[in-house]
């Protein structure tokens, strides 16, 4: 099997420009590909997850991977998929934030002797000439077929900036930079960056007259259609300070049951014949199985097998009853906080991270969604005794060890 034929048969492939070029480059290794990630904030989270698998699968088949970390267009925001317009950031913030991504991004790409490149685009959009850019590049796009794609359409009833507008220039004008200085001939990408993909290939056709490609992946969506990679505490983070490795192996093994052999395709390395043939046999009940094999295989991704292995432990000792708690999160309590050892339930949902807020709290215990020690709790006024260690369970699935510091 090719590589190309396995991120066919692993749902991966969203839309290309040219199939027969791409995949006679990738299976050849003679592909010089780039992904950008913009530094938004100081860690990768699952949104960027899959990128980086492809980023490794395709090193593995002897491709050449390089992450452009997006200094320069951190500094406007892409408009792709919002409603709003991005925070600013200041260059302190982005700069932050750029370490901070290549520190992680080591976890998944070899970058040693040359077989992958990190590169900030900062290093040359932040000193261009804006005459220069208008003359030289922005003589090359149409206005009016910039307006046709869907990147800007979503955005013309809230209002577009300028600003943002120029965003798709300057994503183009990367591909075009990376071609001309490391060869980079393809550039990969979510499918809601197509628009500005293609602007770059249509860019060194005119300026060089030569062949570039590009290929988006499919986004990670649920089977609602929703982005997936969000809880009520907000993203799920690559940092284990940020979403503990738990934390992290948990989201997957809670995972619906009609998402667990799309993530199994899209995100691990568990050989594809392995994951159909789960696809074949497995109903119900067993789908418990392979959410274990997908929050077990992530978690060692990207925390490492000693991290996997304490977290799938903690998981089957919670729930077979065996009471071993030790590799479970964890929120220490510190006495200045409690009366006579005890402390109101809601405020330590909202310590523990298993509430937003009193107000949420307060809905989850009135609906009989949280116990203690396997007691439900309906009391929202109740005292918690924390003499004691105790576990909290939300729901069937979420535990939390709560104890006195």
């Amino acid at each position: 099997m090719t590589l190309f034929e396995e991120l066919k048969r692993r749902g991966l492939l969203a839309q290309l420009t040219d199939e027969d070029e791409i995949k006679e480059l990738i299976n050849n290794g003679k592909a010089t590909f780039y992904i950008g990630f913009d530094p938004t904030a100081d860690s990768l989270h699952v949104g960027h997850f899959m990128a980086l698998c492809l980023m490794k699968r395709l090193q593995m088949a002897g491709n050449k991977p390089i992450a452009l970390l997006g200094g320069g267009t951190a500094m406007i925001g892409d408009p792709s998929g919002k409603t709003d317009m991005r925070k600013m950031m200041t260059k302190e913030t982005i700069n932050h934030n750029v370490e901070c991504f290549k520190k992680q991004m080591s976890r998944f790409i070899d970058f040693s002797d040359g077989k992958a490149l990190v590169v900030n685009n900062g290093d040359w959009l932040l000193d261009l000439n804006y005459v220069d850019i208008l003359r030289e590049v922005g003589a090359h796009f149409s206005v009016n077929k910039m307006l046709t794609f869907e990147c800007y359409k979503q955005r013309m009833e809230r209002g577009l900036t300028f600003l943002e507008f120029n965003y798709m220039i300057m994503q183009s004008y990367d591909f075009y930079k990376l071609y001309t200085d490391y060869g980079c001939n393809m550039q990969f990408g979510g499918d809601d960056q197509w628009a500005n993909m293609l602007g770059g290939t249509e860019l060194i056709r005119k300026k060089l007259g030569k062949d570039a490609y590009a290929m988006t992946i499919t986004l990670l969506l649920n089977s609602e259609g929703k982005k997936m990679g969000k809880t009520e505490k907000g993203a799920v983070w690559l940092d284990p300070e940020k979403t503990s490795p738990y934390d992290f192996f948990q989201y997957w093994r809670n995972v619906d049951d009609n998402d667990v052999i799309k993530c199994l395709k899209m995100l691990t390395f568990v050989p594809i014949e392995e994951i159909e043939n789960m696809e074949r046999t497995m109903k119900g009940a067993e789908l418990n199985k392979a959410k274990e094999i997908l929050a077990y295989e992530l978690t060692k991704l990207v925390h490492g097998s000693e991290e996997a292995d304490k977290c799938i432990k903690a998981a089957r000792d919670v729930f077979s009853g065996a009471g071993n708690s030790e590799n479970m999160p964890t929120t220490s309590i510190n006495a200045d906080e409690l009366e006579n050892n005890e402390i109101g339930i809601l405020t330590l949902l909202v310590k523990t991270g298993l509430a937003s807020s009193n107000g949420e709290g307060r809905r989850l215990v009135q609906q009989g969604g949280i116990s203690v020690n396997d007691t439900k709790i309906f009391d929202p006024t109740i005292k918690i005794d924390l003499s004691n260690e105790i576990i909290i369970r939300k729901g069937k699935k979420v535990f939390h060890k709560a104890v006195k510091a």
